[in-house]
């Protein structure tokens, strides 16, 4: 117990302090930024991602990855706070929460396993490209002052780890924003800073309960959007979750992740802030700066409202330039540059859904849809390969008058018309003998084309034995099959 607990919080105290503070200031323009999509007042944004960062830190199942308030959550929320408000956007917070608690206790956090590799590099392509357009606003109908600073900070980032010693000990993203914003404040440069994004809350969050009628009418108006934005967290969360796992090869807790993030959006809400969820851009800023543990959270949470509210004169002077620059070098490190060269040496159908999830993520700005297209895809490319692997033989014994079919390989809903169209019907035989001892019948649709096959023979006159199904495939057959019961005949063939 002592061990772990060292482990989580003090086995890396300097670099997950540096790594928080970078984080920090990287969150709040992106806090406020998303309170402006979703509708709210900038506090909103920051006061959530303050609190979910806290809380996550210690009920959160992936020590080092970082939770806040996000563009993919705040998406959602829009028709929500336009149509009924901020107070039945709080009260939505809180069922998400709940939601996702009861995620993490019916263990859904394991259904990533369906979610095949192609899948994720897509998504982490996705973001990456996202998180770059998200800077050109920007970039665009600026001085040439910004281009400079922008520059210069990529340069910094870049280069300073390249120096002896001290280049391995500070994260060359805090030296950028640092050295960025000093540059700024001597020459008095007029380019857009953290000031100009909106106004900074300037007291505590206080516990707030939703201001709305404990009614069914309320549930059916918030249940929608919290389902919604249960699922976006829950999925983004668990994308970021085996990203960080791959960065920093070590395992995580995924059911303990669904259910960190259901109280810690439990406690946004509470607390007036909005639902978030696992931030990969963030994550990775935290990994590549340095942080390991869940300090690394932890100091993020509390070193941005300790910035917001004690600091706030120079945070407001932090030109917008430097966290591009910060946010481009995320961009950069997130996208996996691997995977164009792969395209010529993976299979055809792995690059599909690889691009299909780009495509749609990027097209619809929602990272579930593209996520969704891409599983499905995976799923259906899976399933018509494994059907391929399905083959039936013949052989014809005359001394017995017997024709065996030898059955080898995965009957499914894919290969059952393949395995229907491998016997011939027509064949006049008095005995007919169907070997499975090399099959397996997965579902209700193969055993419907076994029915169909035993009574088709029967219907021409021979008689119909089957050998060999294995003990799974023979539940299933036993329990869905028809040939062997009265009827059978008019049953399947609908008379």
């Amino acid at each position: 117990m002592v061990n772990k607990l060292k482990a989580d919080w003090l086995s890396n105290i300097r670099g997950d302090l540096l790594a928080g503070i970078v984080v920090a200031l990287a969150l709040i323009p992106e806090a406020i930024a998303f309170s402006i999509i979703a509708g709210v007042d900038p506090k909103v944004g920051l006061y959530a991602s303050f609190c979910i960062a806290v809380v996550i830190a210690f009920v959160g199942g992936r020590p080092g990855m970082i939770s806040a308030a996000t563009g993919a959550m705040a998406l959602l929320m829009v028709t929500l706070v336009k149509e009924h408000g901020l107070e039945y956007l709080l009260a939505a917070t809180l069922l998400t929460g709940l939601l996702q608690i009861g995620a993490g206790y019916l263990k859904l956090g394991g259904l990533m396993r369906f979610v095949s590799r192609s899948v994720v590099t897509g998504f982490v392509n996705a973001l990456a490209i996202l998180i770059f357009m998200a800077q050109l606003p920007e970039l665009t109908n600026v001085t040439w002052h910004v281009y400079a600073m922008t520059a210069a900070g990529l340069g910094i980032i870049y280069l300073f780890p390249l120096l002896p010693v001290i280049g391995r000990i500070l994260p060359s993203p805090l030296i950028c924003i640092v050295v960025l914003t000093a540059i700024a404040m001597i020459y008095n440069i007029d380019i857009r800073t953290v000031g100009d994004m909106g106004q900074l809350p300037d007291t505590l969050p206080i516990f707030l309960w939703p201001d709305v009628p404990l009614n069914l009418e309320t549930l059916m108006i918030i249940l929608p959007y919290s389902v919604g934005l249960a699922i976006v967290g829950l999925l983004e969360s668990m994308m970021t979750a085996t990203i960080v796992d791959d960065l920093t090869d070590t395992t995580s807790d995924r059911d303990r992740e669904c259910k960190g993030q259901g109280i810690a959006n439990i406690g946004s809400g509470l607390l007036g802030g909005m639902a978030g969820c696992a931030m990969i851009g963030q994550s990775i800023i935290n990994i590549k700066s340095g942080g390991r543990t869940r300090l690394s959270t932890l100091t993020a949470g509390v070193f941005l409202l300790v910035l917001v509210l004690v600091l706030d004169q120079w945070l407001v002077q932090i030109p917008m330039a430097a966290l591009v620059a910060v946010m481009i070098m995320v961009s950069i490190g997130t996208f996996s540059w691997a995977s164009i060269k792969n395209l010529k040496e993976h299979p055809l159908s792995t690059n599909i859904v690889m691009v299909v999830t780009v495509v749609v993520v990027v097209a619809t700005h929602n990272l579930a849809f593209g996520v969704l297209a891409g599983v499905l895809l995976a799923a259906l490319f899976f399933a018509n390969k494994v059907g391929h692997y399905m083959l039936v033989t013949s052989e014809f014994d005359d001394a017995t008058d017997t024709r065996t079919y030898n059955v080898v390989g995965q009957v499914f809903f894919s290969s059952s018309e393949k395995f229907t169209e491998s016997f011939d019907f027509k064949e006049a035989v008095d005995n007919v003998v169907i070997d499975l001892t090399r099959a397996h019948f997965w579902d209700i649709t193969a055993v419907g084309a076994l029915d169909k096959a035993v009574i088709k023979f029967r219907r021409e006159g021979a008689e119909v034995e089957i050998i060999g199904l294995n003990e799974a495939s023979a539940t299933i057959v036993d329990r869905f099959g028809v040939h062997d019961k009265p009827d059978a005949v008019d049953q399947l063939m609908g008379h």
